[in-house]
């Protein structure tokens, strides 16, 4: 097996990423830019889209990830507009795409043209993240779209699979077509909420980092797969697990989150890297399909999908914002009224990416009867093109885009405030505790001892306070930012002499790890919001 391909895609589409974060453009726009300008270089080996290597291998941990990053409280405060954009939109799309490209496209039947409406149905989770990370999108809508892009691939999956199956002739009622998808769904769900506790015990009882985060990289694929081998959804057990996951994380030792942080953290960067280059280097594989049909054509069929799968975005997502409110006092009083802008940016932040690809890829070469899948090449191609097209059009004027419309970004002066807040109650707990634990006598500390953890108490009390105060008037700098770069100042000289006595055989190399381990966990804890 040669591998060397493999490592190229990775290390080169980290490069492009790495160099993303020093330009404005989000670094999945350029790196679907690199993977398309590369792909027609000499001698660039051929990289071909397997949707038994995306779907069961990269999909579940992109999906951990983000899951054990999102809110279950601001999940489950948003369920009504995340529920109706994860089923009832994908659905909506996928009828409305499908007869759309079965007008439009000449001899396309129509269960093909539902298996193509599936296909480009569901929003991307990792575009929406990291489009959202990137213009600082509020709160509400950053969770609207995760939410629904961590759900609605379970939908567009079984959409598809129902289109397939009549498509190739292996018949498909809507009976069925409904049965299949709550089968996937109730099994997916029950798959996860089976396996989210045992694996939370597990995690909470290892006493090992390392164990824990091994089993942290195992878990979305044992997830996944187990939830498959019982038919239901993969994507929904991975999602369930995950978010529950994350809404316990406190509860595992302070070791196994800075590992798992930093693992995970460098996991998710490679592959979305390379998914998204990958997304661009198909697009050979693409055009060589299509030959047969006349550019201006396969043109006008692409342009006809992408303006179809843009335009149902604002016809489903206006009403699902406005009818509830009008047609529910319930709702009226329980959630605030949606202006005007937020249904704009929410129905034009849905780019679509690799798991439109990955499932295009999938459709089978033959139908039942041995004749060939009704043009399988240019499903492949308008899918290629509508995911290309909303991360280039949506993706790159998302922004400009809200700052047209004035829309009021994350207020992170309250959002100080309350970490302030917090910080503060958090304190005074902490220092309550210590005054009880100190009038013990088997825990009589030296007084300086005793002070100093009362100075870490103060510190960590006053950081959040200084954050919204004055600014230094040479350096522009809070009075925490200050005290933060003297720290790392301080930390660098004590580390240059721990390296200098390891240096000159003063002490060993166990020794300097143990001693540059303890100043990373302080530097850590120092600068961790800068992250």
């Amino acid at each position: 097996m040669d591998v060397m391909p493999l490592l190229l895609l990775v290390a080169g589409s980290a490069a492009v990423a790495g160099a993303a974060r020093r330009t404005p453009v989000p670094a999945p726009l350029l790196l679907v830019a690199a993977g398309l300008a590369v792909s027609y270089l000499p001698g660039v080996p051929h990289y071909a889209l397997d949707p038994e290597v995306v779907l069961p291998l990269v999909l579940p941990p992109l999906l951990y990830k983000e899951g054990t990053e999102s809110s279950y409280l601001d999940l489950r405060a948003q369920k009504r507009p995340v529920g109706l954009l994860s089923i009832g939109y994908v659905l909506f799309a996928t009828l409305a795409v499908g007869w759309v490209a079965y007008l439009v496209v000449p001899g396309l039947p129509l269960p093909a043209a539902l298996v193509l409406g599936a296909v480009v149905a569901p929003t991307d989770a990792v575009a929406a993240a990291a489009i959202a990370r990137r213009v600082g999108l509020p709160s509400r809508i950053t969770t609207i779209l995760q939410g629904e892009s961590l759900l609605n691939d379970a939908t567009a999956i079984t959409a598809y699979k129902v289109a397939l199956a009549a498509a190739v002739g292996a018949g498909a009622t809507w009976a069925g077509g409904i049965g299949e998808f709550l089968r996937a769904a109730v099994g997916g769900v029950v798959v996860g909420l089976v396996l989210m506790m045992p694996i939370h015990w597990l995690r909470t009882h290892l006493t090992e980092a390392l164990l824990q985060n091994t089993l942290s990289l195992l878990i979305p694929f044992v997830a996944y797969g187990v939830a498959e081998q019982f038919h239901g959804s993969g994507v929904l057990a991975v999602v369930v697990v995950a978010v529950y996951l994350g809404h316990h994380a406190w509860e595992v030792d302070f070791a196994t989150r800075l590992q798992e942080e930093a693992v995970w953290r460098m996991v998710a960067f490679l592959l979305e890297s390379a998914v998204f280059a990958l997304i661009g280097l198909q697009l050979p594989v693409v055009i060589r399909g299509i030959r047969q049909y006349q550019g201006i054509d396969a043109l006008w069929y692409a342009v006809a999908v992408f303006a179809v799968v843009v335009v149902a975005r604002f016809v489903w997502v206006y009403p699902a914002a406005f009818l509830p409110r009008l047609l529910s006092r319930r709702v009226r009083e329980r959630e605030e009224n949606p202006t005007w802008r937020a249904p704009i940016v929410t129905s034009w932040a849905a780019m679509r990416g690799v798991v439109s690809l990955a499932i295009a890829f999938s459709i089978p070469l033959t139908v039942d009867d041995g004749s060939p899948f009704p043009q399988r090449n240019l499903i492949l191609f308008l899918t290629f093109a509508t995911v290309i097209g909303t991360l280039v059009v949506q993706g790159l004027t998302l922004a400009p885009l809200i700052r047209l419309l004035r829309f009021p970004g994350r207020d992170r002066q309250a959002e100080t405030l309350a970490e302030a807040n917090a910080q503060a109650q958090a304190s005074r707990a902490a220092e309550t505790r210590l005054d009880e634990l100190l009038t013990d006598e088997r825990n009589t500390l030296p007084p300086p001892l005793a002070e100093r953890l009362r100075q870490v108490l103060e510190r960590r009390r006053n950081a959040v306070w200084e954050r919204l105060g004055q600014t230094n008037p040479v350096t522009g700098e809070s009075v925490d930012d200050t005290y933060r770069r003297l720290s790392r100042e301080m930390i660098g000289a004590e580390r240059e002499v721990f390296v200098k006595l390891r240096d000159h055989r003063y002490i060993d190399d166990e020794m300097l790890r143990t001693l540059l381990r303890r100043l990373d966990l302080e530097e850590a804890a120092a600068f961790r919001e800068e992250a």
